[in-house]
Parts: structure tokens; sequence; C-alpha cells
């Protein structure tokens, strides 16, 4: 496997970024940032990463929201 030094989400689980957003912004902010069902009705890491493990479009947008919260 090659190494990725400049890709910031290298060696990040969709568990860390989601952590990291929880804390960062809160769950109220995810669901107006990024409004979908696990955000914004009972949300849970655990049925973020169920729902964005499944939804590629979704995880798009947390990966481009974290990339955006580090920088």
């Amino acid at each position: 496997m090659r190494e990725q030094p400049n890709n910031p989400l290298h060696g990040k689980t969709l568990e860390f970024i989601l952590n990291h957003l929880v804390a960062t912004y809160g769950w109220d902010e995810l669901g107006q940032r990024i409004p979908v069902n696990c955000f914004l009705h009972d949300p849970s890491i655990k049925s973020s990463l169920r729902f964005f493990r499944k939804t590629p479009w979704a995880r798009k947008k947390v990966e481009d929201l974290y990339l955006q919260s580090i920088n």
C-alpha cells in the first residue's frame, strides 16, 4: 500500500471523522449543514456510521465538511 502524505483523509476512519464533526459542530449544526435523517432525528454515531457507509454521496459531504473544518 502506498503512502498518501498529501491526503488529509488518509488513515482517518469514518468514525473518527464523525466524532470530530460532532465535537466541532454538534448534532444540530451538522443537521443544518448536511440535512440527513441520521443527523436530524435521534442522532447517534452508530446510526450515522450505518448510513454513511451505505451512501457514497452523503459520505462525500461528510468528508468535505471534515476537510473544511481542519483547514
